[in-house]
């Protein structure tokens, strides 16, 4: 369990090429990476709200 923990927060993957890439592609990009963003923000959230949850439960 943790070795794959490790194994994805060590993993970066190679920044994309954008010289080949039009200006509506581009856009797209960008709107993708933004989702992207939001969907981790969300999962921390979550995470950070469950951590909270139990810190509250085990402090009673």
């Amino acid at each position: 369990m943790f070795e794959d923990d490790d194994a994805l927060t060590s993993k970066k993957s190679a920044p994309r090429v954008l010289d080949d890439m039009s200006v509506d592609e581009l856009e797209t990009y960008i709107d993708n990476l933004k989702a992207e963003i939001a969907r981790v923000e969300a999962e921390i959230e979550k995470k950070e709200a469950s951590k909270n949850a139990a810190d509250a439960f085990f402090k009673s």
